[in-house]
């Protein structure tokens, strides 16, 4: 049976020195630290790739976050892996439950998430399976 989670979250993005030896300076990192509040009481620990182009509004980003809590009173940890695009301000963006990251009261947890901003509030809708 699907179920949903629904709630709020609260982001901080910091910036991380560029790594010139390993890769191009022109993809931003960033650290993610995430607190979801609502259905989904938890933490989200992470880190961002970004890369902007010349053309205003248009960029992407790929992201990994380890979620840490308690979803509808289920202890364990999750991933989410993260691909978005923005094409000249219109924006796609897939989060998808990593397969088999799921521990704790949270094995076998798969879904996806969509984030809403209404009123400068992040939501979340975590759509997902338990066995």
């Amino acid at each position: 049976m699907t179920m949903h989670a629904h709630g709020t979250f609260e982001v901080k993005m910091t910036p991380q020195p560029a790594q010139e030896s390993i890769g191009d300076p022109g993809i931003g990192r960033m650290a993610l630290d995430k607190q979801f509040h609502g259905d989904l009481e938890a933490t989200g620990k992470g880190q961002m790739l970004a890369a902007g182009t010349e053309v205003p509004d248009s960029a992407g980003y790929v992201a990994l976050e380890r979620v840490s809590g308690i979803l509808h009173g289920r202890r364990g940890t999750f991933a989410l892996q993260h691909s978005g695009t923005m094409t000249r301000g219109a924006p796609q963006l897939g989060i998808t439950v990593v397969p088999d990251s799921g521990t704790g009261e949270l094995l076998g947890l798969a879904g996806t998430l969509s984030i809403t901003m209404a009123d400068g509030q992040h939501g979340y809708d975590l759509e997902y399976t338990l066995p």
